[in-house]
């Protein structure tokens, strides 16, 4: 099975649902960021309220199941066609991703990541980078325009924020500079400690 940017599975159900014109999500507050052609946001909210978003990103396990975290989640806002869609196409393996439909989602895609255990799946930097880029890749060869993200990795799978947020933004600033389609990438945070490591590490990334 291949790592990375894999569009095994990129197959889009019939019944997604396109939503025009979109409602803005309830964000309270945002950080934005120019890459070339993209705006970078940052914000604390809820991954499965992004109502302005053609794709919201899951962090999925291996078997694309209902789980906790964002994966249960997204899969309970979904309803059960989502689990229905994602059956045949696991396993996946880390640093992996692929795409359905959105179902009872205001988006209509799901992109499903599967993140590395730290401390367990090696490289940890490579293959959580692995799953931005090809998120990201995934994202603009489908033609969408906007994706959010959660903090892949972040929840049990234990990986620390900081060097998290770091392997998120430094993945991002790169593919965003090759974007054709993708001009809105957003960041949903759990927290505004979150929010906090983020804007730091962003910070830090583009200080001259």
């Amino acid at each position: 099975m291949q790592h990375g940017g894999s569009h095994r599975g990129s197959r889009v159900a019939t019944n997604a649902r396109l939503r025009s014109p979109r409602r803005p999500s309830p964000i309270e507050s945002v950080i934005e960021h120019r890459i070339g052609n993209v705006t970078l946001q940052l914000t604390v909210g809820d991954i499965t309220n992004q109502l302005d978003i053609d794709a919201v990103v899951n962090a999925a396990n291996a078997e694309l199941r209902p789980g906790g975290g964002v994966a249960g989640a997204i899969h309970r806002a979904a309803g059960p066609g989502l689990a229905e869609e994602c059956a045949p196409l696991a396993p996946i393996a880390p640093g992996e991703c692929v795409i359905t439909a959105g179902y009872g989602l205001p988006n209509p895609h799901v992109i499903h990541c599967l993140g590395p255990v730290y401390g367990s799946d090696e490289p940890a930097d490579k293959l959580l980078s692995n799953c931005y880029r090809g998120a990201l890749e995934l994202a603009d060869h489908k033609q969408l325009s906007s994706i959010a993200f959660p903090a892949i990795s972040t929840g049990a799978f234990g990986y620390p924020a900081a060097e998290a947020a770091g392997v998120a933004l430094r993945t991002i600033s790169e593919v965003a500079t090759r974007l054709e389609k993708v001009t809105v990438v957003r960041m949903v945070l759990y927290s505004q400690g979150d929010l906090e490591i983020h804007t730091e590490v962003l910070d830090e990334l583009h200080t001259d």
